[in-house]
């Protein structure tokens, strides 16, 4: 990490989330267990100003999302929710609301691993379906009850339906029912399920993995991902070469193919 980068997290007072970093990676971990680590402005806020500092800085190759306690995230602090603005200890500068996170997130253009030790909840699967990779304990259940409180789940259906099945995504919603990490990881919403005292020593080989591979590549790839999923296949084709002729001008490019050649490990730039 950039001095500078921590210089600045370090003067500033987080009150929903507990930021780390260390060999390139920025953990953010969800610190409101005592509210089953309910998003309230202060984290929405706090998450974002994180997300924003991580795309500034090259030397920040993965974002890692954890949580304290149980349960992982019950969604979003319906307490919060009537329009009264809490009173908040967080020094941190304000940067959005719930759904910039979505969208920052996606446009991050970096990895982005979430770690969910407990269940995820309703607004909560903002960040399951917008990270990059999941992770789950076999202990973990992923649920979207808002149905059962009136409410819809409209922003996380952004993510949701780019990342499970149509039919599967409609039922999980509909009727607002838990899911297993199993059933999670067969409809794609999270990438494994794996036992409870495996999910550190997992995460931690996922992510020292990604931090290892060209970041400079990484981002274009991510960017090139995103943009194309909106496009006609026929506009697609000639928008991805053109990323392609972009990303093998970087200088980790050059690195990547140079060290092939000479039958060594690359040394990544980030440029």
């Amino acid at each position: 990490m950039s001095e500078k980068t921590r210089a600045e997290l370090d003067s500033l007072v987080f009150e929903a989330i507990r930021v780390d970093l260390a060999d390139h990676v920025m953990t953010l971990t969800l610190a409101r267990p005592e509210r089953k680590n309910a998003i309230n402005p202060a984290m929405t806020n706090e998450i974002i100003y994180c997300l924003d500092t991580a795309a500034e800085d090259p030397e920040i190759r993965v974002v890692v999302i954890a949580a304290e306690g149980d349960i992982f995230c019950a969604g979003a602090d319906l307490a919060s929710m009537g329009g009264n603005a809490p009173e908040t200890t967080s020094t941190v500068p304000k940067r959005g609301e719930l759904h910039d996170m979505s969208i920052r997130l996606r446009k991050l253009c970096k990895p982005v691993v979430v770690k969910a030790q407990g269940p995820v909840l309703a607004g909560a699967l903002l960040l399951v379906c917008n990270a990059t990779h999941v992770i789950a304990s076999d202990q973990a259940w992923f649920s979207a009850p808002e149905i059962k409180r009136g409410i819809w789940p409209y922003m996380v259906m952004a993510g949701l339906f780019r990342v499970m099945p149509r039919r599967a995504g409609m039922d999980f919603i509909m009727r607002g029912s838990k899911i297993d990490a199993a059933t999670a990881q067969g409809y794609g919403l999270i990438n494994e399920a794996v036992a409870a005292d495996q999910l550190d020593a997992r995460v931690d080989e996922l992510v020292n993995e990604l931090a290892s591979l060209a970041p400079a590549t990484m981002r274009l790839g991510l960017q090139a991902l995103y943009e194309q999923e909106l496009m006609e296949f026929d506009a697609a084709v000639p928008y991805l070469m053109q990323m392609l002729q972009k990303t093998l001008q970087t200088e980790d490019a050059k690195e990547g193919i140079t060290a092939f050649l000479e039958k060594r490990e690359p040394v990544w730039k980030g440029r």
